[in-house]
């Protein structure tokens, strides 16, 4: 194990880090931090995942690589790099209390323009619910957020991008 951690945690900090810097710019920028950072992750997550296990591959095992090892070393890729984005989102968040209340409220408005749509599609109750949540929301839950949608499309695309690249002889 040692030896696949030591090939794939670059590309999981790397990868990590543009995902911070894909919240900072598009908060620059005007934009929507977290749903645009959340796009981003599911371009930028196969890149290093495919970069990560081939280089695993041919840099490391020499040329070979079965389902398994390509499932290792993307659940480590995926796993630190939305560890990373997931805690530095979090300290930016804490850092910037007003950028945290600018996404809350858009979040809320967004909630608000919707009403009728969502008591239509799924009553009174769920929205109320999730109005309540909206309004209990922290930092830490935005964050989170964060990095459940990086390990969801990093164990999908892992799955394919291990197969694509086994290799089992030379």
């Amino acid at each position: 194990m040692n030896k696949k951690l030591l090939s794939s945690y670059k590309f999981g900090l790397i990868g990590g880090a543009f995902c911070i810097a894909a919240f900072v710019v598009f908060k620059l920028i005007g934009m929507d931090p977290t749903k645009l950072s959340m796009l981003f992750g599911y371009f930028l997550i196969p890149f290093f995942l495919f970069i990560g296990i081939r280089f695993y591959r041919n840099q490391v095992n020499q040329g070979l690589l079965s389902f398994s090892e390509g499932m290792s070393i993307g659940f480590l890729i995926y796993s630190i790099t939305g560890l990373v984005s997931g805690l530095g989102i979090w300290v930016i968040l804490i850092f910037s209390s007003s950028l945290y209340e600018e996404i809350k409220t858009k979040k809320i408005e967004i909630l608000t323009e919707n009403k009728d749509l969502i008591v239509e599609q799924m009553g009174v109750e769920s929205y109320d619910v999730t109005y309540q949540s909206l309004l209990e929301m922290t930092a830490l839950d935005i964050a989170t957020n964060d990095f459940i949608w990086k390990i969801i499309p990093g164990l999908f695309f892992t799955i394919i991008i291990s197969i694509i690249l086994r290799r089992n002889f030379k």
